[in-house]
């Protein structure tokens, strides 16, 4: 292996900014800009993403994105994630809170340049690095090019990126097939229960809210935060346990619905599927969790959550201070939906049932696979685990 500056072997280090008018200049379609939200660890987030004009991207032409770039967050709380660029958002450009990395293909190997620094040893070292000196976390184009990269020779370097790579292919086609899945149901949903319906029932008449469950102080529980909770899609992305204290307290089958500004407007929702039998869980006080009454269908329940007609009628119920806006659970409850069919409900549970239970199967197998990642991401790079070991075990897991 032989040690290299990263400006060595990269042929572009460089960020962006933003263009004039902020968020105002944005516009509906168009070059894309890659913001710090856009730029997750292993991937690439479609969420938020804006949009500039061909004007607007000629004044950012030095920092015009490529196939296969590097994007590194480099201000901010998001400071070192670390993600490749997708061929299908290109042509693109990168705001002054993103940096490109651009490899030098005759020494160095994108992908594999993405999980170097993925690393947690290396994630440490690029965050301390962000820390020093200034008040806000930050990694400057020096930090960035005097970093110490460590390199096999290339067709390692390809080879330890493919192992990884296939792991996280895996891991997205799954996403990708439960996005599909929740589509389907949420299509469903709006078929049967929107769709030329009359209004004569109301949301208290369907769910139970914050429904009343027994925790004893200090006794250890499966925990979730704000955080793990996604925007567009049922599953929660990491489940804890800690000693519970305070919180909102939920059974399988419950939807946890966030009620404070900005969760609610940006759509963090979720169906609890995580617990054991009769386990009880708790997460964030700023969760409502909506749980179906008898004869109620529970996806229907979520699938509702997801509803944009309801999302903005709970959102005009939020009252509080700027920025810190919380839903109120009388209003809530008030939102109109139809009279109450239970052979409807059940038909719809029949149908969505399998759906949901496959996008379970799928979020426990990325699980799995992305705890295979992490643990061979740092050992192939040193060397500690050979390539063909690894190509052996990770074959056998996809």
């Amino acid at each position: 292996m032989e040690q290299y500056k990263l400006k060595e072997i990269t042929i572009k280090i460089g960020s962006g900014s933003t263009p004039r008018g902020g968020d105002s200049a944005y516009i509906n379609e168009g070059i894309s800009l890659i913001r710090s939200q856009n730029v997750h660890d292993f991937i690439f987030s479609i969420s938020g993403l804006a949009f500039i004009n061909e004007a607007q991207a000629l004044e950012l032409k030095n920092v015009t994105l490529e196939k296969d770039d590097i994007l590194v967050n480099i201000t901010g709380d998001s400071v070192a994630r670390v993600c490749k660029v997708p061929d299908n958002i290109l042509p693109a450009r990168v705001n002054q809170h993103v940096a490109i990395l651009r490899c030098n293909v005759e020494k160095l190997n994108s992908e594999f340049l993405k999980y170097y620094l993925l690393q947690p040893q290396v994630k440490n070292e690029l965050l301390s690095l962000s820390s020093s000196g200034a008040t806000r976390k930050a990694l400057t184009k020096s930090m960035l090019e005097e970093l110490n990269i460590t390199l096999p020779p290339l067709n390692e370097q390809e080879a330890i990126a493919e192992i990884l790579s296939s792991l996280d292919d895996k891991i997205e086609l799954n996403l990708q097939t439960n996005k599909t899945l929740e589509e389907m149901a949420n299509a469903l949903y709006k078929h049967w229960f929107v769709d030329g319906s009359q209004l004569q029932s109301t949301l208290s008449d369907y769910i139970e809210l914050n429904p009343k469950l027994v925790l004893k102080q200090g006794i250890g529980a499966p925990f979730v935060e704000m955080k793990s909770v996604e925007t567009n899609l049922l599953s929660v992305s990491n489940v804890d346990f800690e000693e519970f204290s305070s919180g909102s307290k939920f059974q399988n089958g419950d939807t946890l619905f966030a009620r404070i500004t900005p969760c609610l407007e940006n759509g963090k929702t979720a169906f609890v599927d995580f617990l054991k039998d009769d386990e009880i869980g708790f997460g964030s006080t700023e969760f409502l969790v909506m749980r179906a009454k008898r004869g109620i269908s529970k996806y229907m329940i979520y699938c509702l959550s997801r509803d944009m007609n309801f999302r903005q009628f709970a959102i005009s119920t939020m009252v509080g201070t700027s920025g810190r806006q919380r839903v109120q659970n009388e209003p809530f409850l008030k939102y109109d939906l139809p009279e109450i069919n239970i052979e409807t409900h059940n038909n719809f549970n029949e149908q969505v049932d399998p759906w949901f239970k496959n996008i379970r199967a799928n979020t426990i197998e990325n699980q799995i696979l992305k705890q295979t990642r992490d643990y061979l991401l740092p050992k192939l790079i040193s060397g500690e685990i050979r390539v063909n070991e690894a190509r052996k075990a990770v074959k056998e897991l996809i």
